[in-house]
Parts: C-alpha cells; structure tokens; sequence
C-alpha cells in the first residue's frame, strides 16, 4: 500500500534531490520564469531511436526526467511526448521533415565495435512556431538548448549583435563555434563605418574582436553615440603583433588602447606570462636524429582563476594566446570588474622581445602573481550613465576559422566569449546555463598533495564502503542469532 501511494505521489509531484558540486540537475531561476510566463501550450517531442546503447541511452533517460520536471513547473502549458523513429518508415521521415537527422554512434557488440544509424532530438513547438534541437548528448548543457528555444518562440525579434569590420578585426566567419553558439539567442550583422555610418542604429550590441590597422576618431565617435543610446560593448584588443615565423613579438597600436584608456580602461603593449601554460613541439638534435620535445610555452596561458560573475561562472579553463593585462585607471563613476587572472607563478614582458620557444623557463622568471587579463566596465562611462562594457586583453581567443587561430577551441574558450555578449545583450539570466556541467578538470593542474587524496580516494573508498556495509550486515546477522537463541525467542 505505501509503495502505491509514493508512485501516485511521485507521478503528480516530480521532485530529485541534487548531490552535484555545480547543481547541475536543479533548474535555474531563469528556467522557472520562462515557465511561469508561458501564455500559450508548449509541445515537445523527442524523437529517440530504440535499442540504444547504455553510454547514449543515459542522455534519452535525463532528457525524459528533465521534461517531466519542466511540466510540473509549466501549470499545465507545456506536453511532451517520445517517439521511436526506428518503429516505421512513416516516423523517420516525419523526424526528417522536421530537420532532424540522424547520426552515427558506436555500439560496442560483444569484441567488437560497430556504428549504428541513431535519431537523438527533439523538436519545440508553441503555436506556429517551431524550434528544433538537433542533437541531445551526455553532459550537454541541455537545460540552456531548450529554455533557449522556449524563450526565442516567447521572445518575438531577437537582439542584433554586430561585428565591427574595416580596420583588420576579425569577421564572424573566423569564428566558427561561436556563430553556431550565438545562433540560439541572437541575429548577426556584420558593421562597417565606413560604407554604412548608420549602421549602429539596429544593432544591441557591438564587437570589436582583435583589429590591426589604425580605426579613425570619426569612427569612435560614431560607437560613443551608440553608447549613449544604450548600446553596449565587447572590446577583444591585442596590443602586441606576435609573428611565430620570425618569433619576433612588437607592439600593435590601432588607436583602439587610447579610446579605451579615455574611458578608464589601461591595456598594456606588455606579453602577460605564465608557468601554467600549453606545450609546444621543438625539434631538437639527439645523436644523429632530430626529436619533437614538448617545450613549455608560457606565452599561451592555460587560465583557470576566475572571478565570481555570471560571465565566468562554470568556466573551468581558458587558453589565452599572447595576452595583454587588463587594468581600470578611472574613477569611481564606474565600477571595474576583473574577470579572469593568471596563476599565482607569471610574469610580464616588455615588446619588442623574442619569443624563444628553446627557453628553459624557471621559478624566477614568474614573480608576479593573478595579472588581469580582463573585466566588465559598468556605471557611467565617458560621461554616459547606465554604460556597459567587457574588456578582453587577447584579440584570438575565440577564433577557430581564421589564418591567425585555425584549430578548434575549447568550450570554455567559446563560452567565455559568447557569456560576455549574453551578459551585454540578455537580461532573462541564462547566460548561467551554457556552462552548467563539469568542462574540465585534469588531474595533472592539481597540486602534488591533492592530486594523492583524489587517487587514494578512487582507490579505497569503494573498498571501504563495501567492507562497512560488510561489518554492518554482519553485526545485523549476528545480532538476530543473539535473540533467536534467547529464552522464550518467538519468530
């Protein structure tokens, strides 16, 4: 009778208990006021292929419990259903029509691994308007993909973000990931002063993203009138010109570093340093052969000391490339928050300088301890009240589809850039949500003594706990044999 009674309960109140370090199985607030203002019935359905793997079939399990938990918020505006594509003909091109497609993923069988043909989404409707979530995996930020597609059906036209071009930035198109990350929330545009001065006029937000030739005062005077009109601004400058065939770094001057220091804003020509850094292959002569070794580079800093702000919560780490440190020199009509700094074992170099990727880096080249390399501006900037701004001390960081930075980036690397135009553009809160979920934590960045307990813990704790639950039923055992063989024992 009691187990009928909590599964009726469970089927009306669904509710899980959350034991993970980010709270990634608890709705955020943002979540909630997206359901709570739903005016009209929102229809999802999951369309997920039968006879899934285990390692999948978990992403089909926590879709399922995230749905039944949304529902239970939505007062009654919001249904859901799964369907299986693989049941007929007639289900798989329906999931087509509507822009899912499938994907390979590997099944391992017995001793061997073999792919097979999955459909893994789910399509959003509410009205007329439709959202499709192409792919659902383990550890996505999943809760972000579909409150993001509830709110763009609620929300009507979307913010534009702009991307300043004509003084050598980068384009959009030299930033793959990013573009796919901004599709969800906003429209983008490409900005160019010079053929269309107007231009400013229809956008919420601008990027200014690593540019290298001189940007004219008429053109900043064109962005503090867009400023004043509320518009908001990411600035990724580099102020030094790094040349990896010459190894030959210099300073690079657009007038960008003097329109930003007449705001408060201070971005050194210094190389910020650090010993936590990527590795580079250098050949070097061993005998008669010639060997890659990996060589430390602390010219790319591996960053992981974050601020407490909505742009780098859940950031775990950022490879930045050849950066600049960022510091406030204003006064205290703004307020300045840095955002992320270097290890408490870097340094700063003057330009021009070498880059010598043979150096034997030791303690004493890294006396310097959390050099900002960038911050949010905010308050009245350059006489405008109610100003926003975020500041970034490396132009590359993002880009992934351009000579300068060709390879893929990491997640927290698109993340943090595109959490700075949420944070510039968005005001409904889910900018916390694109990071929800564990990035990455390697084991090697620890330190010596942590780096132990957490091997040592992997190693005995499940030992330990069986031989407690061990002791535990034996004392239980051992106890009942106690009683039976007391006088006038009844069972």
């Amino acid at each position: 009778m009691a187990v009928l009674v909590a599964n009726v309960v469970c089927t009306r109140f669904f509710f899980r208990i959350d034991l993970t370090g980010d709270n990634r199985y608890t709705l955020s607030q943002a979540t909630r006021n997206i359901l709570d203002n739903l005016d009209e019935t929102v229809t999802i359905t999951a369309y997920f292929s039968g006879d899934l793997p285990a390692e999948v079939a978990v992403a089909k399990r926590e879709f399922r419990d995230l749905l039944t938990e949304y529902r239970s918020l939505a007062h009654g505006q919001l249904e859901f259903e799964f369907v299986n594509p693989s049941a007929s003909e007639d289900i798989e091109k329906q999931a087509i029509d509507e822009g899912l497609y499938p994907v390979m993923i590997n099944v391992r069988d017995k001793d061997q691994i073999r792919q097979q043909r999955a459909f893994l989404g789910a399509v959003v409707e509410k009205g007329t308007a439709k959202e499709v979530i192409p792919f659902i995996q383990p550890s996505m930020a999943v809760e972000y993909a579909l409150s993001s597609a509830i709110r763009k059906m609620q929300a009507g036209r979307r913010p534009v973000v702009g991307f300043l071009q004509g003084h050598g930035e980068a384009s959009p198109y030299s930033m793959q990931q990013v573009m796919g990350a901004m599709s969800v929330m906003y429209d983008v545009c490409v900005i160019n002063l010079e053929t269309n001065p107007s231009a400013l006029d229809s956008i919420a937000t601008l990027a200014i993203v690593a540019p290298t030739d001189s940007i004219s005062p008429e053109h900043f005077a064109a962005i503090d009138r867009f400023m004043a009109r509320g518009g908001r601004v990411l600035v990724c400058i580099d102020r030094t010109n790094a040349d990896l065939d010459r190894l030959f770094a210099t300073e690079l001057n657009t007038g960008l570093e003097q329109w930003l220091a007449g705001k408060g804003v201070s971005v050194d020509s210094k190389l910020a340093i650090d010993n936590v850094c990527a590795s580079v292959n250098v050949q070097q002569q061993q005998g008669m052969y010639r060997v890659n070794v990996q060589q430390q580079f602390p010219y790319i800093p591996f960053v992981s000391n974050f601020s407490r702000h909505a742009i780098t919560d859940g950031l775990e780490q950022v490879q930045m490339q050849f950066a600049s440190p960022v510091v406030y020199t204003g006064d205290s009509a703004a307020v300045f928050t840095s955002l992320l700094f270097t290890s408490d074992r870097s340094a700063t170099l003057n330009v021009p300088t070498n880059i010598d990727v043979q150096r034997q880096w030791s303690a004493r080249d890294f006396p310097l301890a959390e050099i900002p390399l960038g911050g949010v501006l905010e308050g009245t900037i350059g006489g405008v009240p109610g100003s926003r701004m975020v500041v970034f001390g490396d132009g590359d960081f993002a880009l992934n589809g351009d000579p300068r930075q060709p390879h893929q980036q990491s997640a927290d690397n698109i993340s943090l850039f595109v959490n700075a135009i949420d944070y510039l553009s968005d005001d409904t809160g889910l900018i916390e949500l694109r990071t929800k979920g564990i990035t990455s934590r390697p084991i090697s960045q620890l330190d010596d003594a942590t780096r132990s307990i957490v091997k040592w813990l992997n190693v005995l704790l499940p030992i330990v706990v069986v031989l407690l639950i061990g002791l535990i039923r034996y004392q239980q055992q051992r106890n009942l044999r106690i009683k039976r063989m007391e006088e006038g024992y009844v069972d």
